[in-house]
């Protein structure tokens, strides 16, 4: 039975990386899991894997929850059903790892070499620490950069209603009639015949 090494570094200013020797029988679902674990992160969010070339742009993906079937008729592949050995052939490979998708914390992997299994070594195992982990919720989020009005930020009382598809509502949404805060005015002003 093959041993799979990668090299996981982390997408930051410093330098920081984690091999992790793992069985090339198991699941990316187990990749996943160790490399959280190596870099102290909570199991909590959303992830993705993505197949690699030597410019790191992201290929084939291997998303965390199964994600049915394709536009042509066959499964996507999620990390509990696609076998690292199914798409890990050789060293040198790179697969780029998405954790988190509000914060977007990427890792870039290597894979470093293929080996004999140890004997009574248990896999997966981190073989070599480099670098302080960052903590997992010290990267700022983007989520509301959408929402700035002339470079300032914008209170949610500023963003334009969605539609109702009836015209007189979405007329009255519409008007320029803001209150004293700048915001439109409430959509309960409406009355009750609205609803």
């Amino acid at each position: 039975m093959s041993i799979i090494k990668v090299r996981v570094v982390a997408d930051t200013e410093e330098d920081i990386f984690r091999d992790i020797e793992i069985e090339a029988t198991d699941t990316f679902e187990r990749l996943h899991k160790s490399i959280i674990a190596a870099f102290d992160f909570r199991e909590d969010e959303m992830a993705s894997f993505y197949m690699s070339n030597d410019q790191w742009e992201r290929g084939e993906e291997i998303a965390l929850m199964d994600m049915g079937p394709a536009d042509d008729g066959l499964p996507f592949k999620s990390m509990s059903n696609t076998v690292l050995s199914d798409m890990i052939t050789e060293p040198d490979q790179k697969i780029v790892y998405v954790y988190d998708f509000i914060r977007m914390w990427c890792f870039y992997i290597e894979v470093v070499e293929m080996k004999k299994r140890a004997l009574s070594t248990i896999y997966p195992k981190v073989s070599m620490v480099f670098g302080t982990s960052p903590e997992q919720d010290q990267k700022e989020t983007d989520l509301f950069d959408d929402l700035l009005i002339d470079g300032e930020d914008a209170p949610a009382a500023k963003v334009k209603p969605e539609l109702t598809g009836d015209p007189e509502i979405d007329a009255y949404l519409m008007e320029d009639d803001e209150d004293e805060d700048g915001g439109f005015e409430n959509i309960d002003d409406l009355g009750d015949e609205y609803y």
